[in-house]
Order: structure tokens, then sequence, then C-alpha cells
């Protein structure tokens, strides 16, 4: 019986190749001399429960695997040191997606830990307290954070052991201040600047939360040109604090 795969099921055509190289037990970097094209090819044709932008995702990744398996078939052409290698660009964002599903993994059982440790009041609930995220995808924002997640705990050496609760060096305030000190003063900032290469795992979640206050505010805008584009952090309508 033929495997079925739901493109509902995947957020996008990397989820899906992930998806398809875990179940082969291959490496990532062996997908090109493994069955996963034809695999991806034939998990995609039936589109019709996607939009136009997903399905255009799955059939622009089909058509890159396609050129790649293509050019391993031709002979070889000289070298171009301006010509990215397709395969190379699809390896690097494979790799770097995993990266993502695992921080995001690891992420949300630190966030269950936390749950059965820490307790608060209820909250008040604030009538359109949403953020508003016209120019940017909320996807595109939440790789942002992990990657930059994924940097800090890269490099700490010493985290906090476990059931500790260090105390808080920054508050969201004074983040927003710095944030938006910085927007007002460069004009544009991009995202991953907003936190220094050695900032903690405790100074990038403040910072992210200030950042998501202007933007309540709309102190700030995000903008992101396209897709795989860094997102740039702009001035708002409401500028004064």
């Amino acid at each position: 019986m033929a495997y079925v795969v739901q493109l509902r099921d995947f957020e996008g055509p990397l989820d899906l190749l992930l998806h398809l190289i875990g179940r082969a037990k291959v490496r990532i970097e062996d997908i090109f001399v493994s069955e996963i094209t034809e695999q991806y090819l034939a998990s995609i044709q039936d589109l019709s429960g996607l939009d136009m932008d997903a399905a255009s995702e799955f059939l622009q990744m089909a058509a890159t695997l396609m050129e790649i398996k293509s050019r391993a078939l031709l002979p070889k052409p000289p070298k171009d040191d301006e010509e990215e290698d397709p395969k190379a660009e699809l390896l690097r964002r494979l790799e770097e997606y995993r990266q993502i599903k695992e921080a995001g993994k690891a992420l949300r059982l630190y966030e269950g830990e936390a749950a059965a440790m820490v307790s608060r009041l209820p909250m008040e609930l604030i009538e359109d307290a949403r953020v508003e995220l016209a120019r940017v995808s909320l996807s595109a924002l939440q790789e942002a954070l992990l990657r930059v997640l994924l940097r800090a705990e890269r490099s700490e050496a010493a985290p906090p052991p476990p059931r500790q609760i260090p105390r808080d060096d920054f508050t969201i305030g004074e983040c927003m201040l710095r944030v938006l000190h910085r927007v007002l003063v460069y004009g544009r900032v991009e995202f991953s600047e907003l936190f220094p290469a050695d900032a903690t795992r405790d100074e990038i979640v403040t910072t992210f939360l200030a950042l998501l206050e202007l933007l309540k505010a709309n102190r700030v805008t995000l903008r992101q040109e396209d897709i795989y584009a860094p997102i740039v952090i702009e001035k708002g309508e409401e500028e004064e604090m």
C-alpha cells in the first residue's frame, strides 16, 4: 500500500522534506543520491487542498529538486564564483530549519517545566491587545526569535541549574527604551541586531516582549521584503514614549 502524505500536516516544503528524510533514515546531505526527490514529487501530486501561496512554495521546491538532479546528470559547466550552488543553498536551508525545529521542541519542553514550577495570579484581559503584523508573517518572526535563542543557548557555558529562577536583570520598560532609541537613531534596525552576541536567554525574551509592546503601541513597525530576507524594524506612527 502506498504511503499517503497530507500536505496540510506540514508547515511547508522544508518540513515535508525533513519528514521524508527522517522516514527514509538518510542524512540530509545524502538526499540527492536517495529516492527522496521521487517521494517528494509523489507527495505533492494533489495540491487541491492548499491555497495558492502554499501550493506555489511546494511547486518551487519541486523545481529546485529537479534542477539539482538534472545538474548531477549533466556535464558540469565551468565554475562561476558568483553563482550560488542550489544544492548547497538547499542543504543550508534544511539544516537551519532542522535546528529551528529542534530549538522549538526544546522551548516547548522548557515551557512545560516552567508551567509546573511557577504560578501567577490571573491577568486582567485587555480588549484589542493583539499585535498586528501587516508586513511580516508570524512564522517568520518566530523563526527569527528561535535563531537568536539557539545562538544564545550555544554561547552559554554555564546555564542555571534546573528549578532555579535567577533574578531579572532586564525589565520590559528598559528594553523598550533601548529598542526605540536604536530605531530612532538609525531609522532601520535588523531584528538580529537587537540582541548582542553574548545576550542571555532572559535578555532575549525580555527584549522580544519589549518589541511586541512597541508594535502594539505603533511605536515601531516590522518589514520583510521577501520570505528569506531579514526582518527590519522601522519607526511607527507613534514615536514618543
